[in-house]
């Protein structure tokens, strides 16, 4: 039986509903963690985070926003708790070469030609961006989040989003000068 993930609030008591939830989106948040702070803590932390929305399961409120940016928010909250870890690793990206930046993530092809084209200019300048405006930035590239999902998923304003994601491209281009690699094609 498929269960509707944005059904009605109260059947977030059927188990059914949380393990339809858990296979909808524990690949996207998976993906994001690990865009974050590497594969190999991203599926304890994937976990971690369904822990988080299956204990704060009666709190989700689907008048305040869907479950996706939801979830996101708590994946947000579990990579800060790790912070330390990210910070220490891109300290040390920004150190290497560019091959040596590609850790093995298969799904993050681009990210490998972005770090190779950039690379540890790359690392050091998204580490020297402020918090919240690295939040953001990992939000909508590795999150593929739209800005009223990283709003909702951030509890800040959209034009807030737009505002952090400029500041962090404006500060990238600045550090890396010609090289873009967040520029579209």
């Amino acid at each position: 039986m498929t269960v509707d993930t944005d059904a009605h609030p109260l059947a977030r008591d059927d188990p059914e509903w949380f393990t339809s939830l858990y296979d909808r989106y524990a690949e996207d948040i998976h993906r994001y963690i690990a865009g974050r702070l590497g594969w190999e803590p991203a599926g304890d932390l994937t976990a971690d985070v369904f822990l988080v929305a299956f204990r704060k399961r009666a709190s989700f409120n689907p008048d305040r926003g869907e479950i996706k940016p939801w979830l996101f928010g708590i994946a947000t909250k579990v990579v800060s708790h790790h912070r330390r870890a990210e910070g220490r690793r891109l300290k040390a990206l920004s150190r290497v070469s560019a091959e040596h930046a590609a850790d093995g993530h298969e799904d993050h092809v681009a990210a490998r030609v972005a770090a190779q084209r950039a690379g540890p200019r790359l690392a050091g300048a998204i580490k020297g961006l402020a918090r919240a405006d690295r939040d953001v930035l990992f939000l909508t590239a590795l999150g593929g989040l739209s800005y009223q999902e990283v709003a909702e998923a951030l509890g800040v304003p959209a034009g807030t989003v737009g505002s952090r994601l400029n500041r962090a491209k404006r500060e990238l281009r600045r550090v890396l000068g010609d090289v873009n690699p967040l520029k579209e094609n």
